[in-house]
């Protein structure tokens, strides 16, 4: 089996086999769910800072340390930018503070919505070991809602994905959002 809970199946010989992120944390899972749940919180009050006109989401990334390396709230209406998602924002200030630059490897981002096609893609491009999110985004998410492009056998990296943490939670401002956009 794989990091991502994917049974192992033989690589063509014209593809590598994905490179699985390594555990990011090797905590007994008590205390695992314990911190994801703490810091999917963080990003439930980044997603209370979101712009009027946009979608209530919010995403930490946590470092190796267990330290906020970046932060995020949807910004795309306010900004006029349709990169100005949640995750992407929070995964490009914490490249700048970790690593090489780019490889967040041993960071998780917790983000309240699960990932876009768009989002997902980025978690794998800048090799975040580990995604945790908290609703489930029947319509847009790609993370094993519509798509699951984040686990992909066809990418060189793939990140461990955990998803429905405080989802109930999660889902409330995504609701009010929408009911008021009616």
């Amino acid at each position: 089996m794989t990091n991502s809970g994917q049974a192992d199946s033989p690589a063509p010989a014209e593809h590598a086999q994905p490179q699985c992120a390594p555990a990011v944390r090797a905590l007994p899972r008590r205390r695992q769910d314990e911190l994801d749940e703490q810091w999917m919180r963080l990003a439930l009050a980044e997603a209370d800072k979101t712009a009027p006109g946009d979608v209530p989401v919010g995403a930490v990334v946590i470092g190796p340390d267990g330290n906020v390396v970046g932060r995020g709230s949807n910004r795309r209406e306010a900004d006029g930018d349709p990169m100005g998602h949640a995750e992407v924002i929070a995964i490009a200030q914490a490249a700048r503070v970790v690593g090489d630059g780019w490889r967040l490897e041993d960071c998780t981002l917790v983000v309240t919505l699960e990932p876009c096609v768009m989002c997902a893609g980025a978690c794998v491009m800048a090799r975040v070991g580990r995604v945790v999110f908290g609703a489930w985004s029947p319509k847009t998410g790609a993370c094993g809602s519509i798509a699951d492009v984040i686990r992909d056998p066809a990418h060189a990296f793939t990140p461990q994905v955990r998803g429905g943490v405080l989802a109930d939670e999660c889902s409330i401002p995504l609701r009010a959002f929408f009911e008021s956009q009616r």
